[in-house]
């Protein structure tokens, strides 16, 4: 082994001032860290200080033309052959840059994986981010002094970080124009933590001293060999299992809430981190060609408060090409990054700074989320090593849920479609506004089913008659388009009969013929009103459906009486009818009988008793609050869990005011 000449050629000055530059930066990003190893990264500055000190000092010196002899160039192969096959300590050889040419077995094992694996990454991808930024300037003070460093290095084993004392040595190797470093990996010289309740074993191999942290308590407490395999296998069926049981317990399919609790229990059983990105309701790719946008839905970090101000700045951060979700998303392949390399890989952040280094991220996976169709998104999961480095048993795990959280996707957005049609066309089969009638209050209400989309088969509405006004409120049997075909059918014939039948029962018997021809029967309550200076005559019929309550203005309340059969069953119709006088003050309340059959938790019906109850405490509020107290206590008799749809109808008539 021998020195490096020190004078510097044109070319290769260059290249160290850029290496510098390089080295400086990541310097600063590893001192802006939430948790910076403040007396390593000032070491290492001083190091690149006299680095580029003696640099300085050499422009314009004579090169040294001295070189080693054969024989001696000979010997030193020898000797780091021997140091790699016999050297019972981990021992990395890398090259000028920092990529490892060759590792030996305590090395590879050291950090839990295969030498092959090893071999061609960068030395650095090994080290967690806090020592990242030192250990490169360290290398680079190596290569060019030629002087042996030590530096505390934390490597980034397979189950556990390994706290280590790494000794840097330059060589010159024959046939290879640049110095190379060998690494060294020492004991910290603090005694190794043993995990609870292990066993006095056989003698550790060389290395194993090397202090080793603790798994959190999360990870699966494993054993060894086959046994260690068998929790880790059972740990992953059972964070499938549970995503599956969180995915599907929702009734409805709730998009928001399906994408929040996977990213929650991925933080909480596979990762520090975990993103998810979606594309908008069309997913996939455009009529265009384009690939759609890819929005940031949700993100899952650890709870102290570092973190919480990062998720804010991260939930803002979509994914841009480049990236490895983005990638992941156009190409719908998973990726496997178990030792980061490129810190750039989750994009950066607003202040320049990667996003890797900002949340201490060294290990990633990223998978697409498929509807069967499309790809609609990406789940990604970062993690710090703490955990160990994700491997393919884990992205195997995540591909799965990444198709489960697909489907539950594509089935919330098929719901939402059909919810948002449904009530387009509810809002077509019911008038838009009320009509003023003089001398009187008119106010009304529908309240959707909780479960399911279609639409309700519910109508009411307000006109003018050939005689005055009419109010009728009903029911079509069933729900969905079928159902809304024939409620538009009974609404608008109810309208067009009584501009020249007379009454509500000759009306209803012209939407019975109507009717006849159709699949579904339909419930109704129709009210003719003669509006008069003293009050109102209403004439009512009434067609198989819950009948009319007056509320007096003194409280008292009476039913209508009951009668008729359903429209559009048999040819011979008969309509139940009734007459009623309402003077100042009092109200006429129609409704459905989705009103009387909502049930509570113990599923004892809401009834006409407390109908009654209900209107008889609001008698002599104006009708729009009437209605609002009878919506009001409904929902919390049945826990807001409505199991059909709910018209109600209110007309009050006036009290004269004096001018």
């Amino acid at each position: 082994m021998h020195d490096q000449p020190d004078q510097l050629e044109p070319e290769t000055l260059l290249r160290e001032i850029s290496d510098l530059e390089g080295r400086v930066g990541e310097l600063r990003q590893a001192a802006g860290m939430p948790e910076p190893d403040l007396r390593a990264t000032l070491d290492a500055a001083l190091v690149e200080l006299e680095l580029a000190v003696t640099a300085l000092r050499t422009i314009g010196t004579e090169p040294d033309t001295e070189s080693a002899g054969s024989a001696a160039a000979e010997n030193e192969r020898r000797v780091l052959r021997t140091v790699f096959q016999d050297a019972p300590v981990p021992l990395f050889l890398l090259d000028r840059n920092g990529s490892v040419r060759r590792v030996n077995r305590h090395a590879a094992g050291m950090l839990g994986t295969s030498s092959g694996y090893v071999s061609g990454k960068q030395f650095t991808a090994f080290c967690d981010l806090a020592t990242r930024a030192a250990v490169r300037s360290q290398l680079a003070a190596v290569v060019r002094t030629g002087r042996r460093r030590r530096v505390r290095v934390r490597f980034l084993g397979r189950e556990r970080p390994v706290d280590a004392v790494v000794t840097l040595a330059r060589v010159w190797i024959r046939g290879e124009p640049d110095p190379m470093v060998v690494a060294a990996a020492g004991s910290t010289g603090t005694p190794a933590e043993e995990p609870p309740g292990r066993e006095e074993g056989p003698a550790q191999p060389a290395g194993a001293a090397l202090k080793e942290v603790p798994r959190p308590a999360r990870a699966p407490q494993a054993g060894q060999g086959d046994d260690e395999a068998v929790a880790t296998i059972v740990h992953r069926m059972d964070v499938l299992a549970t995503a599956s049981e969180l995915l599907l317990d929702e009734p409805v399919f709730n998009e928001t809430v399906a994408v929040r609790r996977c990213a929650r229990l991925l933080a909480a059983e596979l990762a520090d981190w975990a993103f998810i990105d979606l594309t908008g309701p069309n997913g996939g790719t455009t009529a265009a060609g384009t690939v759609p946008e890819l929005r940031r839905q949700v993100v899952m970090g650890p709870a102290d408060e570092y973190s919480r101000e990062a998720i804010g700045m991260l939930e803002d951060l979509h994914p841009v090409p480049g990236t490895l979700p983005h990638t992941v998303f156009t190409t719908r392949q998973s990726a496997l990054r178990p030792h980061v390399e490129e810190l750039d890989l989750l994009g950066l952040c607003p202040d320049g700074h990667s996003v890797c280094a900002k949340i201490g991220v060294t290990s990633v996976l990223s998978v697409p989320v498929e509807d069967g169709d499309r790809c609609i998104g990406t789940i990604t999961l970062a993690a710090s090593g703490e955990y160990g480095q994700f491997d393919l048993m884990d992205l195997g795990v995540v591909q799965r849920l990444g198709r489960y959280l697909g489907l539950v996707i594509r089935a919330a957005r098929l719901y939402r479609r059909r919810a948002e049609v449904a009530d387009t066309l509810q809002a077509g089969l019911l008038p838009k506004t009320l009509p003023a009638i003089p001398g009187v209050s008119v106010a009304a209400r529908y309240m959707t089913a909780t479960h399911g989309s279609e639409v309700g088969g519910d109508f009411y509405d307000v006109f003018r008659t050939r005689d005055g006004w009419g109010l009728v409120l009903g029911d079509v049997c069933g729900k969905g388009e079928d159902a809304a075909a024939v409620t538009a059918t009974a609404r608008h014939c109810v309208r067009l009969a009584s501009r020249w039948e007379s009454g509500p029962g000759d009306v209803l018997r012209v939407v019975n013929e109507a009717l006849l021809d159709e699949d579904r029967f339909v419930t109704a309550v129709l009210a003719g009103l003669d509006i008069r200076a003293d009050g109102i005559a209403v004439q009512l019929a009434t067609a198989g459906h819950p009948p009319a309550i007056v509320v007096r203005a003194d409280g008292v309340i009476r039913s209508a009486s009951r009668g008729g059969v359903p429209l559009g069953l048999f040819e011979d119709f008969e309509a139940g009818v009734d007459a009623i006088e309402l003077h100042p003050g009092d109200t006429l309340f129609l409704y459905s009988d989705g009103l009387l059959e909502a049930c509570d938790l113990q599923r004892q019906e809401f009834g006409q008793e407390r109908v009654l109850e209900t209107l008889a405490e609001y008698a002599g509020a104006p009708p729009e609050e009437m209605l609002a107290g009878v919506e009001r206590t409904l929902l919390a008799f049945c826990d807001s869990d409505l199991r059909d749809d709910v018209s109600i109808l209110a007309l009050r008539v006036e009290i004269p005011t004096l001018a």
